[in-house]
């Protein structure tokens, strides 16, 4: 499963947002493309602006997951490249896509958090509250935060949605709470207009 790779996500189960997840996948998503600086993905209806001079580093991701016929990265963007040492956390953005039968039982989309909760406290990533409704452009999203105090320090915030049979997530990781913020306000729901030179790219997941 992602959470395993991505080990800087959430934990425990909660109430809020209610959702069937038992909708089987189809055949394959798109995996989106970059226009213009921003991201857009019309499988699941979303856009995300990308900070000027970030890196993209969805394709090293991509690869380096377990097992891409049930999770994948669709878009992984960070402040600076791995090799540039700074002293305040690297800014993050990762966006994933899991096939919800990965998670047998999985009813709503706070249970997500409870899976992973064991892997992100063991990094020292600690949640600072429960998971509770976050819409966006009128979309049910629950959302929980987590902080990191050793080291330089970090925020996280991650958003999960669940949608056509998949475990949607966003995370978002800045070294202060109104980074954070303001990284979450380049998420968009909605038509995805324009076009890009490079034809998109799907993965299959498994029926």
């Amino acid at each position: 499963m992602f959470c395993g790779l991505f080990a800087v996500l959430p934990s425990l189960p909660a109430q809020t947002s209610t959702q069937p997840a038992n909708k089987v996948p189809q055949t394959s998503i798109d995996t989106g493309e970059i226009t213009n600086g921003t991201y857009k993905n019309s499988f699941f209806g979303f856009s995300y602006r990308i900070p000027v001079s970030w890196v993209d580093r969805s394709d090293e991701m991509q690869q380096a997951s377990t097992d891409p016929a049930k999770s994948t990265v669709l878009l992984g963007v960070f402040e600076r490249p791995p090799q540039a040492i700074g002293t305040a956390v690297n800014s993050t953005v990762v966006i994933a896509a899991e096939t919800a039968s990965s998670y047998p039982g999985l009813k709503s989309a706070a249970q997500y958090f409870g899976p992973i909760s064991e892997v992100t406290e063991s990094k020292g990533v600690k949640p600072v509250n429960e998971p509770y409704e976050f819409p966006v452009d009128g979309k049910a999203i629950v959302r929980r935060d987590f902080v990191k105090q050793t080291g330089p320090g970090m925020h996280q915030s991650t958003l999960v949605l669940l949608s056509k049979g998949y475990v949607l997530s966003f995370t978002f990781i800045g070294s202060s709470d109104d980074e954070v913020q303001q990284l979450i306000e380049s998420l968009k729901f909605g038509p995805s207009h324009g076009s890009s030179t490079h034809p998109p790219k799907a993965f299959k997941p498994t029926s």
